[in-house]
């Protein structure tokens, strides 16, 4: 059954290619959605998928790419919005 969660990544996430690591992980997991940068210096992760799969990508945000330093990961469960694709989003 397709699930759906919203995620806030706080901590260093910005210019630290926060937005493709995610991208690139998503999308090898068959996980539908978007990542995106938010004013206040977060990033906001709208994830769709089978529970196995989004639970692996949760333990990815959790670390981030190299450069990053994740502080909090806040996630919120949602209706499924049926995306056909993982984007990222501007």
């Amino acid at each position: 059954m397709r699930k759906a969660f919203l995620y806030r990544v706080k901590g260093r996430v910005q210019g630290v290619g926060f937005r493709y690591f995610v991208y690139k992980k998503a999308i090898s997991l068959g996980i539908y959605g978007y990542v995106k940068n938010l004013l206040n210096g977060d990033v906001e992760v709208w994830a769709e998928g089978e529970e196995e799969k989004l639970n692996e990508l949760e333990l990815i945000l959790k670390k981030g790419p190299v450069l990053a330093h994740v502080t909090e990961l806040l996630k919120e469960e949602k209706r499924p919005q049926n995306f056909k694709d993982f984007q990222i989003s501007y």
